[in-house]
């Protein structure tokens, strides 16, 4: 472990006045099982090897990553929300996290009583794409080519219930259209289809499309966030047509309830320590993710905030997944 690592989580656990100082000090003692429930190649995956690598090299202890993908990101949750709370099993999950609770009829766990939020770990905005072929070149031109057709523009989402799906259905509610939902199994499949023409628009995770727009096979009308995106200087943002407008996806760790205030606290220090570093930071902006620091606190704060806002979005469209 760094020393420079090593100070700042003695004070870390001295701001938080840690009951069990000891208990911290020897976590972690053995390898940790990091759960990634999705595929392994998805932006989830990718950002996780990212941190905990690194993780690993600072703490001296190794951080492996498993992949339990199936069922939206639930079979993998259910796996840590059962796991013994003693550190050693941690998950990395993703929008879906937020979205799950309202998406299906019934889950193997409760997803905010199961889980002790530790950090926020990546926030990446959609881009709102088409062929390069499609006249429409701004939010508002697309918004009116739907109410000239309604119900008869086809536009693409990575599966029903994807964080896409989601983007679609808030951006058509903010907007006032009807267009017809064509889901696919992915968001490459959906990518494929845009850039051959055979779909009009889709929402794309901007870690997964980036590439496309600055090659010049598809482009950019415009992304979901309320910042500016660095890595497409002056594209516009949706929130400009439609104020308020936002659609991010991010990836946060969760350990299982019930695991200490001490464990929670070395972790969240790791973590901010690991993303303070510049080569990290460089990576992550490659890959259109920002990340800041943040505490257990403000993090459960956000997953309550976009548990209540996509499950609004999720009953006011009626998506449901069995």
């Amino acid at each position: 472990m760094t020393a420079m690592l090593s100070r700042r989580l003695v004070i870390a656990a001295g701001a938080t006045g840690l009951a069990a100082p000891a208990l911290a000090q020897a976590w972690p003692a053995r390898p940790v099982r990091v759960v990634v429930p999705y595929s392994a190649g998805g932006g989830a995956d990718t950002v996780s090897r990212i941190l905990f690598q690194r993780l690993s090299e600072e703490l001296g202890q190794s951080f492996f990553i498993e992949n339990r993908g199936g069922a939206g990101g639930t079979l993998g949750a259910n796996v840590v929300a059962t796991a013994t709370p003693d550190g050693y099993t941690v998950l990395y999950d993703a929008t879906a996290h937020s979205a799950n609770p309202t998406l299906f009829a019934r889950l193997p766990y409760d997803t905010l009583a199961a889980f002790r939020p530790v950090f926020l770990s990546a926030v990446v905005p959609n881009l709102l794409l088409v062929n390069p072929g499609v006249k429409e070149r701004t939010v508002a031109e697309i918004i009116a080519a739907a109410k000239a057709a309604p119900g008869r523009i086809d536009w693409a989402s990575s599966g029903n219930g994807s964080a896409q799906h989601l983007a679609l259905e808030l951006f058509r509610t903010m907007a006032g259209i009807d267009v017809s939902h064509v889901p696919y199994r992915g968001g490459g499949p959906a990518l494929n289809d845009l850039v051959a023409g055979q779909i009009r628009y889709f929402f794309s995770n901007a870690s997964s499309s980036i590439g496309h727009v600055r090659g010049g096979s598809l482009r950019a009308i415009a992304h979901t966030s309320k910042t500016p995106l660095d890595l497409l200087p002056g594209l516009p943002a949706v929130a400009d047509t439609l104020p308020g407008y936002e659609a991010l996806e991010w990836n946060g760790v969760f350990v299982p309830a019930g695991t200490s205030d001490a464990i929670v606290a070395r972790l969240n220090a790791g973590l901010n320590a690991v993303i303070r570093q510049p080569a990290i930071r460089e990576r992550l902006q490659g890959l259109a993710v920002t990340v800041r620091e943040n505490t257990p606190e403000e993090f459960g704060a956000f997953v309550r905030a976009e548990i209540e806002k996509w499950g609004a979005v999720i009953k006011a469209a009626g998506i449901r997944v069995e």
